[in-house]
Order: structure tokens, then sequence, then C-alpha cells
């Protein structure tokens, strides 16, 4: 039953999507992100849902969509020389049959986020791809913060909407997208037009934030907590009263307190000594095994070349007897261990030229935000009051993402690629309007060149 449901909403997109073919890109979001394909259990597990809606949201493009307003921008150059250059050392991984296999969807999520800004050509369209994105994510947020409330988190343990701990469904993945897009949720409360400002939405942003609050707390994810700091930090530039915000945001912590569990206690306290912490160990020692290895190789190895990494180190363990408590050091040998830091996972996997491309497009991203935000700060219109407040959350968003990313592999998290998209949008929009107001402006200054001119020529007469 719930295959067919999910069938009936994406034929039922797909027709509606013959008169506005906007909306076959956002179908692709949709899918891309919840993976209904991996919710069903027969008959939509077996079908290629995300390939038709990819294919469709391309061939809608090129067919019947209006091709005005978009124009090639330096970071989808960016995007593009970064999947041209995975390509390339897919082919000359150090272990193809893996590197294929992550090959095989990392293109698909480089080469939409280039698509989307093509299709951004409007307000109403920004704002309908940053809802399914917000929405998507909500659908997976809210049925975990449930599942916490109800004490069914932990680490490991906590399970959404799939049993399968990849992609979105990871947990420290989720934890950073859903912290994430708080700043943009509340945009939509304040400046939405889809759905307009009113308690309901207001109300419905309230129980999303806390929900998303409590995705680190049901997965005891340690970036999680991290994000939520680094978005209670960014929050402070954009609040009047920092004092109370900050006092507030205390007392709330300080409430929440008494009803976290023990568990949740003793995996934040790792944060403190990651040195007795296997996991953080382990994370430091692939750092160190990656710089030596672009050392030898500095244009990477290709996608999953952390299989050939091999180290030793030492951890601290503790043993209990009775009063008496003793520290031995061992020694563990390990191999084969995951980046854990999607700055090392790009430096490992495509060296050092992957490495400044990447940060190159993010950073970028910073910046054409903070000039938006400074350029459309004061605009008080309803048609353009919107853009630095948007241009915040994305920036916010960016932030919190490269801040989770440090300890996670999500360099190619097809969420946060189709935020940069996002972005390019919104900055080549805000472009065409300011060129739009020079033509304007250079066509008054003639008409008032030419008029003076005739009157000059008639007092002559």
């Amino acid at each position: 039953m719930l295959d067919l449901v999910f069938l009936a909403f994406i034929a039922y997109v797909l027709v509606l999507g013959l008169r506005r073919p906007f909306l076959w890109v956002l179908l692709y979001v949709y899918i891309d992100i919840l993976a209904p394909q991996r919710i069903g259990y027969s008959i939509i597990a077996s079908l290629p849902v995300s390939l038709i809606a990819f294919a469709a949201a391309f061939g809608g493009w090129v067919a019947l969509d209006r091709k005005s307003g978009g124009r090639f921008t330096p970071r989808q150059g960016l995007m593009l020389a970064l999947l041209l250059y995975c390509g390339w050392t897919t082919g000359n991984a150090d272990f193809p049959i893996d590197a294929q296999t992550k090959w095989d969807w990392v293109w698909k999520a480089l080469l939409f986020a280039i698509f989307m800004h093509v299709t951004l050509t409007t307000r109403a369209r920004i704002e309908g791809l940053a809802l399914v994105l917000l929405l998507s994510i909500a659908t997976i947020v809210i049925g975990t913060g449930m599942k916490t409330v109800l004490g069914g988190g932990g680490y490991e343990n906590l399970k959404f909407l799939v049993n399968d701990n990849s992609g979105i469904y990871e947990s420290s993945t989720l934890a950073t997208v859903a912290i994430g897009l708080v700043p943009m949720l509340w945009w939509f409360v304040r400046y939405g037009t889809i759905f307009r400002p009113h308690w309901l939405v207001t109300g419905f942003a309230v129980a999303l934030t806390f929900a998303c609050l409590l995705v680190p707390i049901g997965t005891e994810a340690r970036t999680g907590l991290l994000c939520i700091a680094a978005l209670a930090g960014l929050m402070l530039r954009h609040t009047k009263r920092r004092f109370l915000f900050i006092a507030g945001a205390g007392l709330l912590g300080l409430a929440a307190l008494p009803f976290l569990p023990q568990s949740y206690y003793d995996r934040m306290a790792t944060l403190a000594e990651p040195g007795g912490d296997e996991s953080a160990s382990t994370r430091v020692a692939v750092w160190e095994w990656t710089l030596d290895y672009v050392a030898e190789k500095p244009l990477g190895g290709g996608f999953d070349a952390y299989l050939g990494n091999r180290f030793t180190y030492t951890i601290p363990v503790k043993q209990v007897d009775g009063n008496t408590t003793s520290v031995e050091y061992r020694q563990v040998v390990d191999e084969g261990r995951a980046y854990h830091s999607s700055f090392f996972e790009m430096l490992g996997e495509q060296g050092w030229p992957g490495l400044i491309m990447w940060l190159a497009l993010h950073l970028l991203g910073l910046w054409h935000m903070e000039r938006i935000q400074r350029r459309w700060r004061g605009a008080q219109d309803e048609a353009t009051r919107w853009i630095a407040p948007l241009a915040s959350a994305l920036q916010m968003g960016a932030i919190i993402y490269l801040v989770g990313a440090t300890f996670q592999g999500i360099a190619y998290q097809p969420v946060m690629l189709m935020l940069a998209g996002l972005q390019i949008g919104l900055h080549s929009y805000c472009r065409r309007i300011d060129s739009a107001r020079g033509l304007l402006d250079r066509s008054s200054v003639r008409k008032d060149a030419i008029t003076a001119k005739l009157r000059g020529a008639v007092a002559a007469r």
C-alpha cells in the first residue's frame, strides 16, 4: 500500500510537469533526499524512480522550460572542473571497483547542483526549491524527534525511515543537515509566499526547530552538538539583544539537562578527552596517514582510497577494581578506516587540486552571500526585502555544514550541494536585478540628456 501511495504521488507530479516542467526539478529533489524507493517494500524498490526524475528534470528544461535568465557562473565552473577531475581520478583509482560505486552517485549530485542554477530564474522558483528541500528533510527529522521523545534514541540505535546507516540517513549527517536548515526554516516564517506568515506556520516552525535540536540528542552525534554551538554563535550576529539571547540560550540548556540520558553525557564527554576515545583516536591516525599519502601522491588516489590505510595508535584503557582505577595504554592496529572528515576525504581522494576546488567552491559561496547581505540589507519594498535574510540563512547553513564536515566524510552530500546551487541561483537573481536597474538608470540619464538638448535648441530659436 505504501508503494502505491509513493508511486501515485510521483506519477501525479510527472503529469503536472507537462505544464510546469520546473515541478520535475522539485520531484528529483524530493526523491533524491527522501529516497522513497528505500522506504517502500516491493514495487517502488524495483523501479529506477530517481533516474526517471533525473531525466525528466533535465529533459523538461531542455524541451519545455524557458531558458531566459540563466548564465554560467564561476562557481558552476568550479563544480564542473571538480566533476571532470573526479571522473579522471576514478579512472586511475587505487581501488577501481569501490571508486566506481561511489562515482555512480557523486556525478549525479554534482551535475544536478550545476544544473539547478539555470532553472532558478524567479523568486517563486528559488523559494519553491528551498521549501521542497526543507520539507523533505523535515519528513525525516519529525519522525526522528518523535522517536527520541518516546525513548527510542541512542548511539547507533535510533532508526529513521529506513534501516540503512548511509547518505542522509546516517546519524551525524542528518544532525548536521537538520541544524544547518534551521535558519532557512525561520526565513520562511517571516518572508515565505507559498505559506504566508501565520500563527500556524510559526507553530510548525517552533515544533520543527525543536525536532531538529532533538536529532543530535536522539542520535548522540557529537558533531550535532558542535553544529548547535555554531548555530548559536552565528545567531548572535543577527540578534539585537545579544545578552538576552545568551541568557535565554543558557537557561534553555540548563532546563534540558535533567531530561538527557546518561549515555548522552558519556558520549559528549569524549569531546573533552578525544585521546581516550577509540573513534577519535582513529580519526587523528587516519588524518596523519592521509597527509603522508598525499605527500607521495599529490593528485589523490580516487574514491575510497582510504581502503589502503593501515596504522597503529595507542589509547588509554581504564580498568576499575573495587576502589582502584588503573590506566593501561594499549596499542591498536587498524586498517581500511574512513577519513571522518570532508577536508581529508577530498585531500586523500582528489589530492590537492580537488581540495582546493572544493574549498574555493564553498568559500566563494560564503563571500557571495556576505556581499548580497550588505547590498540588500536596507531594502524595504516587498519585492526585495527578502533577499538579504535569505542570503544570511544560506550563509549560516553553509558554515554549519563546514563545521559538521570537519568531522564527517560528507564532501559530496547532495543536500549541501543543492544548498550551494541555491546560493548560485540567488546570486544570479540579484545580479539580474542590478543589471536591469542599471539599464533603467542609463535609459533615464539618456532621456534627460535628450530632453535638455531639445530645450536648449528651443531656447536658441
